[in-house]
């Protein structure tokens, strides 16, 4: 008999959209802002379509993005001297640490499609140096299971490591299932964790709840548990889910714009900072 911590849907939503008209074509939040205590370590996400000039040069303090491309083609620049491109699959990771500056631009007449999380910083790293790592589809592993596929962007999943580097510990699974495939995710208990639908209809945790795309869920976890958890996963049709889970910081957090810190004091500085040119010059 299994001692694995079962995970069930602890809330689920389904995301609301606003048609913004362009450059912003579109915007939805997946993970609502002001619900930090229950997203922890995760602050907020974002699913957005873009034209070019939607996000140009603008700067970032005390906390990292993770920016997975659904569709179109991603352009990133820095103020580093940092620039490449992003397609469908693919991930940019950037730690903001100390202060970045960059854009994230659609390349061309392309209209991107990103889920961009925000994921906290602990005050011991909210000063680190600003750094990014792309992550491309073809270096993602790919684990074969019964009735579908586990594409392994972070953390130890079913034996096989990511390679997404982040500076706290988190997993980050897409999971794509063929219609009446069952598949056990396994999770360190102490993780929270939470769920988006990309497409299909899938059954999930202990209640069976039924959940389609757009729809997104946070877990029941064991905060203070030593163990593995389990997440019990069945597609009603075929259907592809991501999974990311994290380490709850429980510290202070006070957000406000582009800055995420422990205190509004910090918040200030970070201002008067960007405005005294110490996040350096544009990106361009």
């Amino acid at each position: 008999m299994s001692s694995l911590f079962k995970r069930d849907l602890k809330d689920h939503w389904y995301i609301s959209y606003n048609n913004n008209g362009y450059p912003h074509v579109q915007q939805g939040f997946v993970l609502p802002p002001n619900r930090f205590e229950d997203f922890d370590p995760f602050l907020l996400m974002a699913e957005d379509w873009f034209k070019r000039g939607a996000f140009s040069d603008h700067p970032h303090r005390g906390f990292q993005t993770i920016t997975y491309v659904i569709d179109g083609r991603l352009e990133h620049i820095d103020n580093h001297g940092g620039h490449s491109i992003l397609e469908a699959g693919d991930i940019q990771y950037m730690n903001a640490g100390s202060g970045a500056r960059h854009a994230e631009e659609a390349v061309d007449n392309d209209i991107a499609h990103t889920l961009q999380l925000w994921l906290n910083l602990p005050q011991s790293l909210k000063n680190t140096k600003t750094t990014y790592q792309n992550v491309y589809v073809e270096d993602v592993p790919r684990v074969q299971i019964d009735g579908g596929e586990l594409k392994v962007y972070a953390g130890e999943i079913a034996g096989s490591k990511g390679p997404l580097d982040s500076l706290v510990p988190i997993t980050m699974t897409e999971i794509s299932l063929m219609k009446g495939a069952s598949y056990k995710h396994i999770l360190p208990a102490n993780h929270n964790a939470f769920v988006c639908v990309l497409s299909g209809e899938l059954e999930l945790g202990e209640g069976k709840t039924l959940l389609k795309k757009t729809g997104v869920a946070t877990l029941t976890f064991d905060e203070h548990g030593e163990n593995e958890s389990e997440f019990d996963i069945k597609a009603n049709s075929r259907a592809k889910i991501l999974v990311y889970s994290g380490v709850p910081l429980r510290e202070q957090i006070v957000a406000y714009g582009p800055f995420v810190m422990n205190s509004k004091e910090e918040v200030q500085e970070a201002y008067r900072d960007f405005h005294a040119g110490k996040f350096g010059p544009p990106a361009e």
